[in-house]
């Protein structure tokens, strides 16, 4: 269990240093395709036929992502990734669709090839300020995810680098608990303070392809691990911020 470190006040006003616990999240497996549009075509038509689409997609099964990362002055999640580092974090906002009524503040973090994430809701306002530099409110939400991006933000000066945008068609299955995804035109804006511009102009971010991730908990089901089987092609760290920080 980890703890989270608040402030209350006595009677006088002088303040009092709390610990409260914050919830464990359980670490997740996760393995990365790069598959070509053939490829992609034949895997998704086997998808359909096998799992259900997420339930929190649209009627065809598709929904677009958008979302905003931080990195320190030195790219550190940028280079920690690339190096294979084998414990690091990143943070982002991230919304759905063009529904910016619903914003996620996300903490991705991985510990030995393990990924785990943690998430609060963010408004729309809360956003703007945080991208004009107005960040002292995340200190008296009260919520620790917002505490730890505050001290992200002032001690390793965490700051926006990239918008990703993509459309992805996931796929649930029980058992497992596992999660597929199929990323595809996958893009990157050029202007973060655009960020809640869903109409903003993102750039191609790689050669027409698409992106396959398996989450699972504890095992991969045997169905699953056959459904998504793409001969010829191996588990790789491909990263989509990463490959939209090549524009910079």
């Amino acid at each position: 269990m980890m703890e989270a470190v608040t402030t209350a006040t006595t009677m006088t006003g002088a303040p009092i240093m709390t610990i409260e616990p914050v919830k464990a999240v359980s670490l997740r497996h996760e393995l990365k395709h790069q598959i070509n549009l053939r490829e992609d075509l034949v895997l998704s038509q086997r998808l359909r036929k096998l799992f259900a689409h997420d339930k929190h997609a649209g009627p065809d099964g598709f929904y677009r992502v958008t979302s905003l990362y931080f990195d320190t002055p030195y790219d550190s999640a940028l280079r920690e990734k690339i190096d294979g580092v084998n414990r690091r974090e990143k943070f982002r906002l991230r919304y759905y669709g063009e529904d910016t009524s619903f914003i996620r503040l996300e903490k991705k973090y991985k510990i030995n090839g393990l990924c785990g994430k943690r998430s609060a809701r963010m408004s729309a306002k809360q956003v703007k300020q945080v991208l004009s530099g107005d960040i002292h409110f995340l200190l008296d939400v009260g919520d620790p995810l917002f505490v730890e991006f505050y001290s992200k933000l002032k001690g390793k000066g965490l700051r926006p680098k990239t918008i990703v945008r993509y459309d992805r068609e996931a796929f649930f299955y029980a058992p497992g608990n596992v999660r597929v995804t199929l990323d595809r035109d996958i893009r990157t804006g050029l202007g973060c303070v655009d960020f809640l511009n869903p109409e903003i102009f993102c750039l191609r971010a790689m050669e027409p392809g698409t992106i396959l991730e398996v989450k699972y908990d504890a095992f991969l089901p045997e169905l699953v691990r056959m459904a998504v089987q793409v001969p010829g092609r191996q588990a790789t760290a491909c990263s989509k911020y990463a490959l939209c920080r090549r524009f910079d």
